[in-house]
């Protein structure tokens, strides 16, 4: 929960403020998990948090979504355009990807 905390404050995820009235807030719960390795040992825990979206209005509370995803298939043309092309592939795990997103309306969150 630190590192998820110390992510969110370290990327300006929000302001704390006060609630306007005639706004309705979303709700938030901690998600836990336990990332085990091949061996099936602890490898390390993880905490997210997570907006309850599910109380939203399309339309009214929002306008659209979008979840970036990729495919085996996506995968598998960019390695055989990498081997190919005889390029280089770097692979990064990007924690905090879903804050690089551009978002339009207000949020309040309790």
């Amino acid at each position: 929960m630190k590192e998820e905390l110390k992510s969110m404050k370290d990327n300006d995820v929000w302001d704390l403020v006060e609630l306007p009235k005639g706004i309705k807030t979303i709700g938030c719960k901690w998600i836990f998990k336990t990332k085990h390795d091949s061996k099936g040992n602890v490898k390390r825990y993880k905490a997210r948090l997570v907006a309850k979206g599910y109380t939203q209005k399309k339309g009214i509370d929002y306008k659209e979504t979008f979840s970036p995803i990729s495919k085996k298939d996506s995968l598998r043309i960019a390695m055989t355009l990498v081997a190919h092309f005889d390029l280089e592939l770097h692979q990064m795990d990007i924690k905090t990807a879903f804050l690089n997103g551009d978002l339009h309306e207000e949020v309040y969150m309790d």
